[in-house]
């Protein structure tokens, strides 16, 4: 075993580099599950369906047009990109509601678009292993309904 080091979007990876043709597929508990869960209590507790299914259905569409395989690491897609714009898409669609929409639109539209709808490219990448919602992406998706929590409550201000 071997290591690589990769840069993308300025953060440098260590990525090791494995004689097996095979890679493993996770689901990250922190990075997928509970953003998942919290999406979903949110969703029931609130009932604002249409609204968060608009909002996610955009990011979905914005985060799979972004998100570039990259051999040896999976699937990156810049970071700012998704919870700016969840919080702008849902300050728009639902501005007494912005910080419930971007955080629902936010991580459920970056782990489906991102990570789901980009499964078939992931064995592709000769990547060890690669996890839904963890590793690289694991940032990017708990840190989006983070911060697109926080720019929600900013414009709606």
């Amino acid at each position: 075993m071997a290591e690589k080091r990769i840069t993308y979007f300025g953060f440098v990876y260590t990525v090791p580099m494995w004689r097996r043709k095979i890679t493993i597929l996770a689901v990250n508990v922190g990075g997928a599950l509970i953003p998942t869960f919290v999406s979903i209590y949110l969703l029931l507790k609130t009932g604002l369906y249409m609204k968060a299914f608009l909002a996610t259905i955009f990011i979905t569409l914005v985060c799979f047009k972004m998100a570039r395989p990259i051999r040896g690491i999976g699937i990156a897609i810049p970071f700012f990109i998704p919870p700016s714009l969840a919080a702008i898409f849902s300050t728009l669609i639902a501005y007494d509601s912005a910080p419930v929409i971007a955080y629902i639109s936010g991580t459920l539209g970056t782990l489906i678009g991102a990570d789901i709808l980009n499964l078939k490219k992931i064995g592709k990448l000769g990547a060890p292993v690669a996890s839904i919602g963890g590793a690289g992406t694991f940032d990017g998706i708990f840190l989006t309904g983070i911060l697109a929590v926080i720019f929600s409550s900013f414009f709606s201000l």
